[in-house]
């Protein structure tokens, strides 16, 4: 028997190389382009409520300064209030394209599906843009307010500046923070692959010498026997 038959058989007969029932269901289901929209959970859930809870609290800050623009010297509360809708809308137009996409199943690769997903890698990029465009708002705000007159107007100004700066640096340090505990998981996701990548190749190659040892035990064997 030739080294290759030794080794097909050694495969075909060892139950140790066998793919577990676990892993061989996971690569069927990674197979199915419709189950890649929903791979976590969880990151999905929270990514979705995180753009939920923007989506209202720029769109009432944003109708709440609207209506309270009646004269000249509220110029500032049409701007700012404009630019808060508008940012909520950019976050609602992200999440209805997204379902969008998803409904019609037009678009069948693994990358542009985590990118455009809730949780996927949109979402954190949008989150930043929108917290980084806040938070210049607020500066802004501060800054009209810190060298304008000081008035009534100018304390409502400055109140403002200081929530909305307050808000859009939570949002960026919450997606910063976000993303460092996300390349950490996959730091680990990736070392606890490698090693279970090396484990089957360690027992491939603990049973392959086995059989060619035994092999070679019996071929000594018969050997003998002949010789006898």
């Amino acid at each position: 028997m030739t080294e290759m038959q030794t080794f097909y058989h050694t495969v075909r007969r060892s139950p140790s190389l066998y793919l577990e029932p676990t892993l061989m269901q996971r690569r069927i289901l990674e197979d199915q382009v419709e189950l890649w929209w929903f791979r976590e959970p969880r990151r999905s859930l929270l990514c979705y409520c995180a753009s939920v809870a923007l989506i209202l609290g720029l769109g009432l800050g944003g109708v709440g300064l609207l209506s309270t623009t009646t004269s000249l010297s509220g110029e500032w509360r049409l701007g700012v209030g404009t630019t808060l809708c508008l940012l909520a809308l950019a976050v609602l137009l992200k999440q209805l394209l997204s379902s969008a996409i998803q409904d019609m199943n037009c678009v069948h690769s693994r990358r542009r599906i985590n990118q455009l997903k809730s949780g996927g890698r949109a979402d954190p990029a949008l989150i930043l843009a929108v917290g980084l465009a806040v938070m210049l708002c607020g500066t802004v705000l501060l800054c009209v307010a810190t060298i304008g007159s000081k008035g009534h107007d100018s304390r409502e100004m400055l109140v403002s500046g200081l929530v909305l700066m307050t808000a859009g640096t939570g949002m960026a340090l919450a997606v910063v923070g976000y993303s460092v505990l996300d390349y950490l998981k996959r730091q680990r996701e990736q070392r606890r692959r490698r090693m279970m990548r090396m484990n089957r190749a360690r027992r491939l190659l603990f049973t392959v010498s086995g059989g060619q040892m035994s092999q070679a035990r019996r071929e000594t064997s018969s050997s003998r026997t002949n010789l006898i």
